[in-house]
Parts: structure tokens; C-alpha cells; sequence
């Protein structure tokens, strides 16, 4: 009986059956994310995020323009562990390869024309605010940008940038919805004005005694008075139009790429500067200056700033199951603690790979602030995946976007 006793005492104790952390969370990542944000009430910790942010905190984001020496405008901008670098390249449209452009523009004297003319020759700048809060060219030439495509967005995501792109592969359906995305917001922010994409040509005004003495020296017999009266409405006409080619490749993708993408395209854009183009008559065709000192920056409407979450829930099969709307009564007879008992969820301001593929409704929200008051604008907002982010949820999250656009404007104002 003693040395059976012995024989116990001597065996070794079974190792713990204990994981990792990095294998905890491949094994199970829902449960892994949910242990972070919702820790047991007894160890008295903060509900935070398996990467150490808050719910509501963004990743730290940098800013570079300029990087791209061969572009009219670039950045590099990165969020986090996601890098995405843009340069924006200009080349002319001429107006006469615009096959609508003879038909709807073959006279210069429409209303846009006398407009713009009439702003041109006016002391106020393009742009400007007139007394009821609207702009003078805000309804004028904007729908030049969408009907010839003067904004071409092109997003690519390199190879190595994530372990799924390989080599040699196809445009992917999320490069392709990227680029969709932000030729999108190109369009319903309206950032890009166009005049600023305008060429114009500025016809020679002839008065009454130049048109004499030109009349007399190539002895031409034309009635003077017709010469003026069609001269005048073609004094200021278009020739050209800038294109813009935006390029943005995302070199390091580790969640949230759209607003890596957008930053670094309002970053480029920016940065953009095109040469001083003109109207040359006698070849007939647009003339650059080379000189840096006359190339102009484009003056953009604003600075919409992009900012996503994610939801996440404690049901790992809150997708699979259908969405039942509840009983108005019923709710009503629920007290305060039990409607927050049942809804366990957190919405996750930029999220990363990780909680990407455990999120199971996304929201996006551009806002923008006015120059005057401050007062903040939704330029748009898009929710999909599922029905959980109601109305108060989504004003709480318009304040947290405010403040991600205080953080892009200082940012980008130290470029």
C-alpha cells in the first residue's frame, strides 16, 4: 500500500489545456473578438477590441503628398496597416472629339455661355457664394464632369498587398467595387469644379473702328453692324476640357480599404496643379506653358471626409437568421434593462481584416463641415448587410464622423 502511494505521488500532472492567443483567435474568431468586448463583470475591465481600440477609435492615419514625381498631384496615405498611394495624371479633351459637342454647343450664345460670360467679365470669382447660399457655376458645366467622363478613378490592389492577390490575376470584384465607390462620390460630392477642367478661348473684341480698318486692309465689303452682333456672343467659347486620370493602388490591405482609398484621393487631389493651357489659333490646337509658377491648384467644393463601421454581434449566426420585426406592444411591456440584456452588439469604427470578416452590417458616412458656420453636412450614406442601426444609433455615429473630419483636416492641412 506505500509504495502504491509513492507511485502516485511521483506521477506528473497533466499539461492545462490552454491555447495561445494567435491560435485562439484562427480557431475561433467570433468567440475570440467577442471574449475582448464583452470581458466577464468580475475582472472589471474595459470592453475593447482584440487590436486595443476602443469601439469608437480609428487607426492612426498619415498623410504624404507629393511622393509621385512623374504626376500632376499624388499622396500616400495610411490608415493603420493599410497603405493606399495616388497620383493623378491631366490630358486634354478637345471639344471637337466630343461627338454631342457640335450638336448641343454649336453656338456659344446658350445660357450657360452668357452666364459664365457674364461671371467672367463680372468682379466676383467663380464659385463664389451669391446671396441665398448658393454658388453662381453650381448648376453650370457641372454636368460636363459626368457626361464625358472627365473624372476616371482606377483602383488596383497590388500584388502582396494581401495573401489572396496573387500575380497575374484579374481585376478583382472589390477593385472593381472600390473604383465604383469613389467615382461615385466623385460625382455626388461634386469636389471637382468645372472650370477648373475648362480650356477656354478668348476670341479677339472687335469694336466698331478695328473692324474698319481690318475691313479695309484684306478689302472686304461685310456689313460692320452684323460683325459686331456676331462677335459679341462669341467673344469667350470652349475649346478643351482637362481629363483627369486618378490612379490608386492599395499596396498594404489590412481592412477598411475605401477609406485609405478616399483619403488619399482627396489628399491628391489637393496636391494637383495643371499648366496654364490656352487656344492657339494659328495651329489650332492647346498650348502648355511650362512654367511651375503659372500652373494653378484646383479649388475644390469642400472636404468630404469618408469614415465606416462595422456591427458586430454576440450571435455567431446572426446572419443566417431571418430578421423578425418585434411586436410594438411588446417592446413596450420590456423594461429598460431586458432591451439591453438582448442586444448585444458593438459597432466598430474602422475595422480591420479581422473584424471585417466578422461584421455583419457595415455602415459608411461622408460628411463634410461649412466653412462659416461649422455646421455639419451629409454628403452621403450608405448602410448594408442588415437592420440592427436605427435612427439614434446613426445620429451617434454622424458626431463620430464629425470628429474623424476634424482629425483628416489637420492631417491634410499639415501636407
Amino acid at each position: 500500500m506505500a509504495s502504491t502511494g509513492t507511485a502516485t505521488a511521483l506521477q506528473p500532472t497533466p499539461p492545462a489545456l490552454a491555447l495561445p492567443p494567435s491560435q485562439f483567435a484562427r480557431l475561433q474568431p467570433h468567440a475570440y473578438l467577442l471574449a475582448h468586448l464583452s470581458p466577464p463583470a468580475s475582472s472589471q475591465q474595459p470592453s475593447i477590441r482584440a487590436n486595443g481600440r476602443a469601439p469608437s477609435q480609428f487607426r492612426v492615419t498619415s498623410a504624404n503628398t507629393g511622393s509621385l514625381t512623374h504626376t500632376n498631384g499624388s499622396a500616400v496615405v495610411r490608415v493603420g496597416d493599410t497603405t493606399a498611394v495616388c497620383g493623378v495624371k491631366p490630358e486634354i479633351l478637345h471639344t471637337e472629339d466630343i461627338a454631342s459637342w457640335s450638336v448641343s454647343h454649336s453656338y456659344p450664345s446658350s445660357s450657360t455661355s452668357n452666364k459664365r460670360r457674364k461671371l467672367t467679365n463680372s468682379t466676383e470669382k467663380p464659385g463664389q457664394d451669391t446671396a441665398d447660399g448658393s454658388t453662381e457655376d453650381e448648376d453650370d458645366g457641372d454636368s460636363y464632369i459626368e457626361d464625358f467622363s472627365l473624372l476616371v478613378p482606377n483602383l488596383s490592389l497590388s500584388t502582396g498587398c494581401a495573401p489572396g492577390f496573387i500575380p497575374n490575376a484579374p481585376p478583382s470584384s472589390l477593385a472593381q467595387s472600390l473604383s465604383h465607390q469613389i467615382l461615385s462620390l466623385l460625382h455626388t460630392s461634386r469636389l471637382v469644379r468645372a472650370e477648373d477642367l475648362e480650356i477656354w478661348y478668348q476670341r479677339p473684341n472687335l469694336g466698331h473702328e478695328e473692324l474698319v480698318r481690318y475691313n479695309e486692309g484684306e478689302q472686304m465689303d461685310v456689313d460692320i453692324s452684323t460683325e459686331v452682333d456676331q462677335a459679341t456672343p462669341q467673344a469667350r467659347e470652349i475649346k478643351a476640357f482637362w481629363v483627369l486620370y486618378i490612379d490608386i493602388m492599395i499596396i498594404s490591405l489590412a481592412g477598411n480599404p475605401f477609406d485609405a482609398a478616399w483619403t488619399a484621393v482627396l489628399a491628391a487631389l489637393r496636391n494637383t496643379k495643371l499648366p496654364r493651357a490656352w487656344w492657339d489659333v494659328d495651329n489650332e490646337t492647346v498650348i502648355c506653358s511650362d512654367l511651375v509658377s503659372e500652373a494653378r491648384k484646383l479649388s475644390l467644393r469642400g472636404l468630404p471626409v469618408a469614415s465606416s463601421f462595422g456591427v458586430f454581434e454576440a450571435d455567431a449566426a446572426a446572419g443566417w437568421r431571418a430578421a423578425i420585426i418585434p411586436d410594438a406592444e411588446e417592446e413596450k411591456k420590456k423594461t429598460h434593462n431586458d432591451r439591453k440584456g438582448i442586444e448585444r452588439r458593438w459597432i466598430l469604427a474602422d475595422p480591420d481584416g479581422y473584424e471585417e470578416g466578422l461584421a455583419q452590417e457595415r455602415v459608411s458616412l461622408i460628411v463634410d463641415k461649412d466653412a462659416k458656420s461649422g455646421k455639419v453636412i451629409i454628403v452621403k450614406m450608405e448602410k448594408n448587410g442588415g437592420l440592427s442601426v436605427d435612427r439614434k444609433e446613426l445620429r451617434d455615429l454622424v458626431d463620430v464622423a464629425a470628429r474623424r473630419w476634424d482629425d483628416i483636416s489637420r492631417i491634410l492641412g499639415q501636407c
